[in-house]
């Protein structure tokens, strides 16, 4: 083995690069491979979503509402999942996600008041509810707004 004998392993190689509209022999020549006039035949082509002159899908379906652009999606957690972290533990939004309790945290995580809290935890978070906040504080924990 040497520089010499040196080759790409077999259909490691592949190459779509004809040399068109080069003649008829070869193969490749006159039309270039685009066929006799029509659309597809000429050069520019059509804008995205165009259908022929069909009204296209983005205008026959019904547009309704109205989507706000400043909008944010919060995730909400209630105090009853934080009961998977130990005693003077503290929690914060990267925490909740390694221990899989929030997969996407998204624009924020909000911990909300459903369910009971047993631990003293210190949990920093974008927002509580007041229900959450009263039972942390209640059992000598902080709730901290990050």
């Amino acid at each position: 083995m040497d520089l010499s004998n040196l080759r790409p392993a077999d259909g490691a190689k592949q190459s779509n690069n004809f040399r068109r509209g080069r003649g008829h022999g070869s193969g490749n020549g006159k039309t270039a491979g685009k066929g006799h006039k029509g659309q597809k035949a000429r050069s520019g082509g059509t804008r995205p979503g165009f259908e022929g002159g069909q009204m296209p899908l983005y205008r026959r379906i019904p547009k309704r509402g109205f989507t706000n652009r400043n909008t944010k999606t919060i995730v909400g957690i209630n105090v009853s999942a934080l009961e998977v972290f130990d005693n003077d533990a503290v929690v914060s939004v990267e925490t909740l996600v390694e221990a899989g309790i929030v997969k996407n945290p998204r624009d924020g995580v909000k911990i909300l008041g459903n369910g009971e809290l047993t631990k003293k935890l210190t949990v920093q978070a974008n927002a509580f509810s007041a229900g959450a906040a009263a039972k942390i504080e209640a059992l000598g924990g902080k709730a901290e707004v990050i």
